[in-house]
Parts: structure tokens; C-alpha cells; sequence
């Protein structure tokens, strides 16, 4: 084996890599080393089995090469600045912001023009959401991609993208964008050309000759957008084929079998860091293996694309972060950050959804004890890993509520999450919500909801009813759950527009190619003329505004909520109150926060137990408190409580 590592590499030296200077050679034959067992243990596992394995592998590493020798001196730079701080991501200063260019700033050379107020946020991570080539008309919000090496056209070109990076990277902020590696939409070369019969390109995708298959494997698969169209196949009377489509018709699911898959995407992954893109967000990775009898969700071989892709990533631009849009149940929500042998070897972030889900159930339920059942079940993550903590998002919310944790609990599950429902689109008695109920599905009785942070939690039917006491109130829900991912640890993400309190948006419904969609609801357009009275404390979005800049600049003043420092979900030893120790060498934390409209009291032998019982320090007003009385939590309120040592 070390003769074949040793020609596979001397290959490379004397290819792709034969015009740099030998300091940079050596660079890259290091990190060939060290990155080329975590290349081959996932890669065996996917292809192993194949005769031409070892020309595939050939392949993989020739396009690591490629990337390598291209990537810019100042991404070079970057990638030894990250590796002499790994951490960079997991540190309290860290802080992002998730927004649509256009609807943020109109366009690519719009976002420079705001970065002044991303920074006046204290932002370190931006997330734009979809913004390379969508097919025209209907695209899922973006995530139906006709071209990965080209941007939106309305957004602007390849090149405005690397100059925004670059401007971005000055003011130290880093930059996610979406890479969909599930499916490509029916208007790509690729399922252009399968479409016109080429046997090399339909080999990209799944596709079957009649019902057959299709049929068994709807024994077991779920619908993702019932009210859209029916079934996770499309037929296709031009080619006579069946073709999976587990999201939209418009949307082909690639085929991961098809090691050509694997090596398109890898390269395409390679080309969008080196035009100075930070993260990659890989949408929808929970679907892209099929396999016979299961779900098709989740299956080991999809983490294993993700393991390879991170490994080969790691050897051609080690400063990009792969981070994993898994929307799937507690139980498998970890190991999208790497589990066993795969420990800090998948992506490095993914999204805490049962912590946002969890939020919200508390938040309608009025108990925490959900909350606290579930948290205190998930194992912990690995050591150089992040959760991305957040309230909302451009997605629907959907209750990943399970029955296991309902029970444990008291609850039914089915009712529970019918309860949520109800309560979050304002069918339920006594709701203070606005939210709209998407893809009904009436075989399961599934229901997902959307809306905008600030209408889910009161304030859009507080300020229509012009109820000053409920309006406080809603003000108050939104700062508590914004105080929750704030302390949780990773980055927490805030939503473009809930720090001005935007309320939900119907104007979708008169754009045809929206109005099928209501998740466009909470998209709205980013309301400048609202924002430039966000330092106006007297009216109510200004002092959302300003009480979320005072919750960011808390956290960063607080090394203690360094990713690496565990979250545990504890009990409070009062239902209405989530408290959260945040624990580690850097400090002890614990979170407390009060779910309900009343008053509530952490009893101080709780805190004492706790070995809270001395002198500490209100994180959020810096003021010190005597751990030996009770504490006193208004409606909603949260506090951030360190020991002091």
C-alpha cells in the first residue's frame, strides 16, 4: 500500500501540482498524508466494491490536486490561520445572520453595502441563502440549482461573489452559502442530457423503466410535500422513465451510487471554496442514499459521502467548514457531526432542530419539561464540532416531537404535536400565535407551520388588537428565545428581520410562482425604513433591536459558552423554567429562563445543589448575585448566572 500512496502522490507532483514551489508541494503532500485514511475508509465503504475503485479514488485525489494548485494565496493564508485555531468557529465571539440576498440588500454588491450594520450587530457568520443559477419560475426557493458554477442572475456574477467574500473576509466575517447536493433541478446540463437519452447522464440520477420499483420503494418512503404533488416519483413520457423527484417535480435526486456523482459534486464543492466561500451549507444530505425497505433517510452510506467529502476537502482547502442540513430525529441528529471512527471526521456544524423545536412547544405548552427530557437524551458532540442554534429560518417548522420523549413525559405525541399545530396557526384557544399551517398531510395528519419569529410569538395579533400588555409580552418571548440560543453554544443563527420584530408577509400571493408556497410568508423583504429607527427605544422594534444587540454582546463578553464547553439541559425544579449549565475549564454557567406569562421562583437550594450557591455574576446585566436566595424570574425573563471562582 505505501508503494501505491507513494506513486498516487508522486502522480500529483508531477500533474496538477508541477508549477508550484516545492515549500507548497510539501504542503499539500503533508496534508495527503494525514487526510488520506479518513479518504479511504468511506470511500471503500461506497465503491469498495467496484473493480475500477482504484481510479476512482485516482480520480478524487487528482481533483483535490486541481483545487489545491488553484486556490488564491490569501485562501492558502486562510487555511494555516485555521489550522493554527481550529476552534475559530466554536468561540462565544462567534455570531451569525441568515438572509436572502435579494430580499436583504437587492444583491450581491448590496450585501457590501450593508456589511456597516452586520457588523453594528457584532455578525461573524453570514449565511445567504440559495444563490447560484435556479431554474426559471418555480424553484423551491432556490434549492432547485440548473447551474452550481454560476450565480442567480439578479444577484449579480461568480466574480461579484469573490469580491464579496474577499470584503467580507476583511471585516472578519465568514460566509456560508448553499451547496443542494440531493438533487439538481430537471433543467441542469446533467438531467438535460439524461433527458435526451444520454445513458452516461441518466446514470446520474435514479431513473426506472415502468412502476416496479417505484412502487416497492413507496411502501416505506414519506412524502415531503403532499400538497405539492404526490409520491417521490415522476413520470416522463419523453424518456419513458420514472424519475425519483423526493422534494418537487422539478427536482431530479442525484445518485450517489454512481461514484461520477460523488466526483462532480466533490469538484463542484472545491471550485465554490476557492472563490472564498467559508461554509458550505449541504442541503437536504439525510436523502442521499437509497436504499430497498427503509426510508431512505439517514442510511450509513450518506454519511459516508459526507465523511469523503470532508476528507478530501480537508487535504485541497482545510479552512472550508461543511455543515449539514439534517432535519431529522433526535436520535440521528448527532452523528451528521461524526460518531465512532467518523469523531470529528463528518461536518463540522448542523442545525440543533429539536432545540428550536423544543423552544417553541415550551413556549405554547408553558413547560419545560419536554424540553429538558429531550435535551438531557441527545449524547453529547464531538469535541472540534458546533451546533447552529436558532429560533427561525427560511423553512417551515415541523414538531419532531417523538412519541418516546412525549410519553416520558406525560404526553401523547400525536396529540401533542396536533396540539402544536392548532396553537401555532391560531385555531387553538387562547394562542397568541399568527402562523399558517403547510403541507397538510390527511393520511398522517401531519402539519408543519409557518411564520415569522415575531408573529409566532404574539406580536403581530398583539399590535392588530393594540394591546400594550400583550405587546410587552410578545417582546418579551422573542428576547427569551433568542437569550436560549444565544447561551446554547455553536453559532447561534439570527433570521434576517427578527431583530426588528418583521411580522408575517402575504404580498407572496400575488407572485404565481410564490403563491403555492406559504413558507414565503416568513421571507419577507428586509424593512430598511423600520430598521433606521432601531435606536428608538420608544417604539416596540427598536427595543427588540436593542435588547438583542445587549444578549449578543453579553455572549461574546462570555468565554464560558465556548462550543466545547458541553450543554446540559437540568431541571429547574420549577415546570415553567429551562434552566442550561453550561459547563467546562473556561467556566461554569447556568441558563435559566421562564417559559410562562407569570412569575416564577428557582428555589436557592436548587442553585446550591447545583454548586451555584456563592457569589455570581448576572451575566446580561453584569451585576452580582448571592447564590443563597431564591431567584426570581419575571414573566419570561432569562438570566445568565456564572460562578465565580
Amino acid at each position: 500500500m505505501k508503494i501505491e500512496v507513494s506513486a498516487i502522490l508522486e502522480q500529483l507532483l508531477a500533474g496538477p501540482l508541477r508549477g508550484m514551489e516545492q515549500l507548497e508541494q510539501q504542503i499539500f503532500a503533508l496534508r495527503f498524508h494525514q487526510y488520506l485514511p479518513d479518504v479511504e475508509r468511506p470511500l471503500r465503504q461506497l465503491y469498495g466494491q467496484r473493480e475500477d475503485y482504484d481510479a476512482w479514488l485516482n480520480r478524487f485525489l487528482t481533483l483535490a490536486a486541481k483545487a489545491y494548485a488553484a486556490r488564491p494565496a490569501p485562501l492558502r493564508l486562510l487555511d494555516l490561520k485555521r489550522a493554527a485555531e481550529p476552534d475559530w468557529f466554536q468561540q462565544a465571539s462567534m455570531m451569525g445572520y441568515v438572509c436572502y440576498a435579494d430580499r436583504f440588500a437587492d444583491d450581491l454588491n448590496g450585501i457590501t453595502e450593508k456589511i456597516p450594520y452586520l457588523k453594528e450587530l457584532g455578525i461573524t457568520y453570514l449565511h445567504l441563502m440559495p444563490l447560484l443559477k435556479p431554474r426559471p419560475g418555480a424553484n423551491d426557493g432556490g434549492y432547485a440549482v440548473m447551474d452550481y458554477r454560476a450565480v442567480d442572475d439578479k444577484l449579480g456574477s461568480m466574480d461579484d461573489l469573490a469580491h464579496l467574500t474577499a470584503q467580507l473576509r476583511a471585516e472578519g466575517i465568514s460566509l456560508c452559502i448553499d451547496l443542494v447536493c440531493n438533487h439538481t433541478a430537471k433543467e441542469h446540463a446533467w438531467a438535460q442530457k439524461a433527458m435526451a437519452g444520454d445513458s452516461h447522464y441518466q446514470a446520474y440520477y435514479h431513473l426506472f423503466p415502468d412502476r416496479t420499483m417505484p412502487d416497492q420503494y413507496e411502501q416505506t418512503v414519506r412524502e415531503i410535500f403532499p400538497e405539492f404533488k404526490s409520491g417521490s416519483f415522476t413520470y416522463y413520457k419523453a424518456i419513458d422513465k420514472w424519475v425519483w423527484t423526493t422534494f418537487n417535480e422539478f427536482q431530479w435526486d442525484l445518485n450517489y451510487a454512481n461514484p461520477a456523482v460523488f466526483g462532480e459534486m466533490l469538484d463542484t464543492m472545491l471550485f465554490l471554496a476557492n472563490q472564498g466561500v467559508d461554509v458550505l451549507r449541504l442541503d437536504a444530505v439525510a436523502f442521499m442514499w437509497k436504499r430497498l425497505g427503509t426510508d431512505c433517510e439517514n442510511q450509513p452510506e450518506a454519511h459516508a459521502i459526507l465523511q469523503a467529502f470532508r476528507a478530501l476537502s480537508r487535504i485541497a482547502a482545510p479552512g472550508l467548514l461543511l455543515q449539514a442540513e439534517a432535519i431529522v430525529p433526535p436520535s440521528q441528529l448527532v452523528t451528521y457531526l461524526g460518531r465512532g471512527e467518523a469523531t470529528n471526521k463528518e461536518c463540522e456544524a448542523a442545525y440543533h432542530n429539536v432545540f428550536m423545536v423544543m423552544l417553541w412547544s415550551s413556549l405554547a405548552e408553558r413547560k419545560v419539561a419536554l424540553m429538558t427530557h429531550a435535551l438531557q437524551k441527545m449524547p453529547p458532540i464531538p469535541s472540534g464540532t458546533s451546533w447552529l442554534s436558532y429560533v427561525r429560518c427560511h423553512d417551515d417548522i415541523g414538531w419532531a416531537v417523538t412519541e418516546e420523549d412525549a410519553e416520558a413525559v406525560g404526553l401523547n405525541g400525536y396529540l401533542h404535536r396536533s396540539f402544536l399545530s392548532d396553537f401555532y396557526n391560531g385555531d387553538f384557544s387562547g394562542s397568541f400565535a399568527c402562523g399558517a399551517t403547510f403541507q397538510f398531510n390527511p393520511r398522517t395528519n401531519d402539519r408543519r407551520i409557518s411564520g415569522t419569529c415575531a408573529s409566532l410569538a404574539g406580536l403581530e395579533k398583539a399590535l392588530a388588537q393594540e394591546d400594550r400588555h400583550e405587546i410587552d409580552l410578545a417582546v418579551r418571548r422573542i428576547q427569551l428565545l433568542h437569550s436560549m440560543i444565544f447561551a446554547f453554544g455553536g453559532i447561534p443563527l439570527l433570521y434576517m428581520g427578527d431583530e426588528i420584530g418583521l411580522l408575517n408577509d402575504d404580498s407572496y400571493l400575488a407572485d404565481p410562482h410564490l403563491a403555492d408556497d406559504n413558507r414565503w410568508l416568513h421571507r419577507p423583504k428586509m424593512d430598511w425604513a423600520l430598521a433606521a429607527q432601531r435606536e428608538d427605544r420608544s417604539n416596540v422594534n427598536g427595543r427588540l433591536y436593542q435588547s438583542l444587540i445587549s444578549l449578543i454582546q453579553a455572549r461574546k463578553r462570555t468565554p464560558a459558552l465556548h462550543a466545547e464547553a458541553p450543554a446540559y439541559a437540568v431541571w429547574s425544579h420549577n415546570e415553567a423554567v429551562f434552566a442550561l449549565l453550561r459547563e467546562s475549564p473556561r467556566g461554569r454557567v447556568l441558563i435559566l429562563g421562564n417559559f410562562s406569562e407569570q412569575p416564577q421562583t428557582v428555589p436557592a437550594y436548587r442553585l446550591q445543589e447545583m454548586h451555584f450557591g456563592g457569589q455570581l455574576l448576572e451575566c446580561l446585566n453584569q451585576r452580582p448575585v448571592e447564590g443563597c436566595h431564591d431567584v426570581q424570574l419575571e414573566p419570561y425573563q432569562s438570566v445568565w448566572l456564572q460562578a465565580q471562582s
